[in-house]
């Protein structure tokens, strides 16, 4: 009974049920399809819950075409409002994006140039020539790129186009991190501790850092999104901070500058919706947990907060729409805080723009902020007061992105994907996404594959439907991060509700391992492995029985396998036997049984293990027995051998592991921003080698041990990929 995305189905349930819901909160439904679309890119929209006043009123005029000034997910959100409002829409793209979905979602679409973001979708000269030879009337930013660009807001508006957003006063007050936190002080927000200028050097990093005391937050002034954001804890951790964070901050805005505030040890990231008019009204639409974080970047958001109480919602509401009445703010945006552990919140920024997590918002409260953006830029009022915005029910969304997890929690993986297929047809699941099968994710954008949504009528209902959701995704062709997700939603502190910005280094202080197996589990997933193994055995024998043979074969009935699985380096013993769909399988003296449909065509097998139903994807078989199977989101890979092959395979010579304590490898794809050493130069264990940005983010290379460098095989510009050699060491 939410607002989500979904699929058709859900549509003639939604009709039904609307002529009984109460006047107040009438539910609207809206479908459409997407035009010139594959097959596989169709979405359909079912906002099945708004409200009252909040459906789209044809005769409210706003604009006949949009120009979308951004890429991806977030276009085709735009796209979609603007098709449900009437509304023509023109897409830009780089080269590399002109078959991209998004592109092919518009009506119309424009190339603004090559491949590097400051080339393209960061090019204002291009971008004002789209909108001028498409006509378009006004411009969506999206988020990130020139979303909060005053001066591609000023450029619009002298060439009589439409910013949709805030105005240039509120962009530049707010996109100012020293700026926005004077005037929250003067606004009477609360604030974090710190210096409210802009820090000059390494030398005054230092300085200002000892006198307000450790540790301390250096981020770019002009930053957002976790980038140009460094935690330092020492004098050395500030200067490395101030280096990377500025030239993270030049690469991602154009602007270097650096503040420095007191960082509030274990907090959470909680934020407020608001959105305001033209006419002086502001509305806060309740508030986000974002508290999940990897290098400052969310992962997991939910609405509302398992933490606030009523009281400090509505305080941290009213201080939200205060300052936003500071500045005038005309349109929807976010204000960000820190809460510690006693409810007390500081005032962290001011986002003017669309969040990435805007759909858990929308999906407690019904409202279409898009569509909201759109009329509150044409000039209406806003329709609603504060007292119609509810909570209704539980939202959550997952991140997920092209990023290997057991690295850092998440490293770039670049690709394309084979194969990919959305859970949309499950309850309940909204997927935002702006990419199909045969979509490349490349070093040059955010490696952001989708923003996946699961509504619910409370926090139960919404997480358990996010594990069947994530079970369900198949992503192929890419490294991908569900099974961390899959792991903080199923975690006790997660559940519970402890957590915090540290949450991540505090449950995996040694890194992300994947899903550790109990025993039962363990049973399971054997006893579902060798089925799987003895199901495509039977599957061969019975396409050999079909074919035509001269000399009939005939084969032995075999009544039961007995295998040799190895996981995990462990050897273990099973036995199976088939009767029709199941699997009697022994599992270590454990009995199971195993039934399935077993079409082993497709990318998602629903299995039953002893009445518990799990869903599978079985990512690839070998002759030589070897499988890689995802079972409870990680991916394990078993071998699984007849006993006389086993008995064979000791013969085997295996292959030496590499020696990696003298070599430096690339762990993901980038490019070289710096090299600190050069052939013949000492090390020291812990020592920067070199410099890799990828996705905008600056990442240092460390010498694992202490020695010579012997050689050097890359230099600074240079584009790596992943396990790509840089350094030698004698």
């Amino acid at each position: 009974m939410a607002g989500f995305w979904t699929g058709a189905a859900a549509l003639a349930t939604a009709g039904r049920r609307g002529r009984r819901w109460p006047q107040l909160l009438m539910r609207s439904v809206a479908l459409w399809t997407v035009k010139h679309v594959p097959h596989y890119s169709r979405r359909y929209l079912v906002v099945s819950r708004t409200l009252c006043s909040a459906g789209y009123d044809s005769n409210e005029k706003t604009f006949d075409k949009i120009l979308i000034a951004n890429r991806g997910e977030i276009a085709c959100r735009v796209i979609k409002t603007c098709k449900k409002m009437g509304i023509k829409t023109v897409a830009i793209h780089s080269d590399v994006d002109a078959s991209s979905v998004h592109v092919k979602m518009a009506d119309e679409a424009v190339c603004v140039g090559p491949a590097p973001t400051s080339k393209s979708y960061l090019n204002m000269n291009a971008i004002m020539d789209a909108v001028r030879s498409t006509r378009a009337q006004a411009v969506h930013p999206g988020y990130g790129f020139l979303s909060e660009n005053k001066e591609f807001a000023k450029r619009l508006a002298a060439a009589d186009a439409i910013f949709i957003g805030p105005d240039t006063h509120a962009i530049q007050a707010m996109g100012d991190k020293i700026e926005s936190k004077l005037l929250a002080k003067k606004a009477k927000v609360n604030t974090i501790p710190g210096f409210d200028g802009v820090v000059k050097d390494a030398d005054e990093a230092v300085r200002i850092a000892r006198e307000i005391g450790y540790p301390v937050m250096i981020k770019a002034s002009a930053g957002g999104g976790g980038k140009g954001m460094r935690i330092a804890w020492d004098d050395e951790e500030t200067r490395d901070g101030f280096r990377f964070s500025s030239q993270e901050a030049a690469s991602s805005f154009g602007d270097d500058r650096l503040l420095i505030e007191k960082f509030i040890d274990n907090p959470r990231h909680i934020e407020i919706q608001v959105l305001g008019d033209k006419h002086g009204n502001a509305l806060w639409l309740n508030e986000r947990e974002c508290s999940i974080q990897r290098r400052n970047q969310k992962v997991v958001e939910e609405a509302p907060s398992i933490f606030l109480d009523s009281e400090t919602r509505r305080a941290m509401g009213e201080q939200a729409v205060a300052l936003a009445k500071a500045v005038n703010y005309s349109s929807a945006g976010t204000v960000e805080f820190l809460v510690d552990s006693k409810k007390n919140f500081y005032f962290l920024e001011m986002n003017t723009r669309l969040q990435v997590e805007h759909p858990v918002t929308e999906c407690i409260t019904g409202l279409d902020l898009v569509q909201e953006m759109i009329r509150v830029a044409k000039g209406y009022p806003l329709r609603h007061k504060q007292a119609d915005i509810p909570i209704n029910g539980w939202a959550v969304e997952c991140r997920v992105y092209a990023e290997d997890p057991y690295k850092s929690f998440g490293l770039p993986s670049v690709g394309r994907l084979s194969q990919y297929e959305e859970p949309i047809h499950l309850p309940g699941v909204r997927v935002d996404s702006g990419i199909q099968p045969g979509s490349d994710i490349s070093i040059y954008y955010d490696p952001m594959i989708s923003k996946l949504i699961t509504y619910g009528s409370d926090r139960t209902e919404a997480l358990k439907r996010m594990e069947d959701a994530l079970d369900s995704y198949v992503i192929r062709g890419v490294t991908h991060n569900i099974a961390l997700l899959r792991e903080v939603i199923i975690n006790s502190r997660f559940i519970e509700g402890d957590i915090n910005t540290k949450f991540l280094s505090d449950v995996y202080p040694d890194g992300f391992k994947g899903h550790q197996l109990t025993e039962t589990e363990r049973n399971q997933f054997l006893a579902v492995a060798s089925s799987l193994f003895v199901a495509s055995q039977l599957r061969a024998q019975h396409f050999q029985d079909h074919e035509s043979s001269r000399v009939p074969i005939v084969k032995p009935q075999v009544a039961s396998w007995e295998l040799s699985v190895k996981l995990h380096d462990e050897i273990h013993t099973v036995v199976v036997s088939s009767s029709g769909p199941t699997f009697s399988v022994e599992v270590d003296g454990s009995k199971l049984n195993v039934t399935s449909t077993w079409n082993l065509a497709s990318p998602l097998l629903s299995v039953n293990v002893d009445g518990t139903q799990r869903t599978i994807q079985c990512l690839s078989r070998e002759a030589g027995g070897n499988m890689s199977i995802q079972f409870l989101g990680t991916v394990y890979k078993v071998r699984i051998l007849t006993k006389l092959a086993a008995e064979l395979n000791k013969f085997m010579l295996e292959k030496a592991a590499e020696d990696t304590s003298s070599i430096l490898r690339s762990p993901m794809p980038g490019v070289v921003v710096a090299i600190s050493v050069k052939p013949g130069d000492l090390v020291a264990e812990g020592q920067e080698i070199c410099v890799i940005e990828a996705m905008k983010m600056q990442n240092s290379m460390t010498a694992g041990k202490t020695g010579k460098v012997k050689s050097v095989h890359c230099k600074a510009g240079d584009t790596v990929g992943e396990g790509d050699l840089l350094v030698e060491l004698e």
